[in-house]
């Protein structure tokens, strides 16, 4: 909290000639002496503030800082904006809106709070994912054991692990731990996460592998899936994987892409019903046509 509202006195210096210490406490809701640390923190930094005493006077940079306005860029500034309002939709609102008063962007400046961008990485369970974001947070700074039940493909288990990180990665949200169970590394998806507790029991930071830290090699592509589309969903394919996801045949849009998660792309390939004919895998054929008999059974 501390290092936020330094950032954000260093920002409303760099917009404003001169400002009171109690001006500043007014607007972060801290105390003088709060404030008067923060200033000589900065100074320690070696960000060159003047202090004048008495009528008049107040906090500003010294004038040469000042015409070289290059703490933050405008680029810079603009991404740290972007960057709390897309955090804002999983975080506690109230905490967010408080960051961004601090930058106190002024109407005709060249950065503005209101971004032409808009990132929500939420769901449809934000209040959900904001509780499990929050403590998840909460656990790694105390360095206390998170538990819960975990739902994959094989059922679901307890699982207690040493929490690390909170990742947001291919649309989704993460927590890297280090399984107490497995003894291992591992990647938990929050959707699949539930009845979290933070618990009392604390651990002893480790060492995290370089191979821990890859998270791509949990999305890997090891089966290729070949199909034919029928042309009228090709905005779906698009959406999915891209303009040059397939080749235009006689036949219809020829398919090709690698996959990990066989159930996940079962799933979206019965979403397109009879506008799709899978050629490879055998074992992926042969799924669908025993969810297509199955289907009919249900309606006779």
């Amino acid at each position: 909290m501390k290092l936020n509202r330094m950032l954000g006195i260093l920002t409303i210096l760099l917009q404003h000639e001169k400002v009171t210490i109690p001006y500043l406490a007014d607007k972060f809701e801290v105390s003088r002496r709060t404030i008067s640390r923060d200033i000589d923190a900065l100074c320690l930094a070696g960000i060159p503030l003047v202090t004048q005493q008495g009528s008049g006077g107040g906090v500003s940079l010294m004038e040469s800082f000042k015409l070289d306005k290059n703490v933050l860029s405008t680029v810079e500034l603009s991404n740290i904006i972007s960057a709390v309002k897309g955090l804002g939709t999983v975080s506690r609102q109230l905490e967010t809106q408080q960051l961004l008063d601090k930058f106190h962007i002024e109407t005709d400046a060249v950065v503005s709070i209101s971004e032409p961008l808009i990132i929500d990485l939420a769901s449809h369970y934000k209040g959900d994912l904001t509780e499990k974001i929050q403590k998840i947070k909460t656990a790694i700074l105390e360095q206390r054991l998170i538990q819960f039940i975990y739902y994959y493909g094989k059922g679901e288990s307890m699982r207690q692990i040493e929490p690390y990180f909170v990742v947001f990665q291919w649309g989704a949200w993460y927590v890297l731990g280090f399984c107490i169970k497995r003894q291992d590394w591992r990647l938990f998806k929050l959707t699949r996460l539930w009845d979290l507790v933070v618990c009392d029991e604390m651990y002893k930071r480790r060492e995290i592998t370089e191979e821990a830290q890859d998270f791509n090699r949990h999305f890997h592509d090891d089966t290729q899936l070949v199909a034919i589309f029928d042309p009228s969903v090709k905005w779906q394919l698009i959406d999915a994987y891209g303009p040059e996801c397939y080749v235009e045949r006689k036949e219809g849009l020829y398919f090709e892409v690698g996959f990990t998660n066989e159930d996940y792309m079962l799933n979206w390939l019965l979403g397109f019903g009879d506008k799709v004919k899978v050629l490879a895998p055998v074992d992926m054929v042969e799924k669908i046509q025993e969810v297509a008999r199955k289907m009919i059974e249900n309606y006779q």
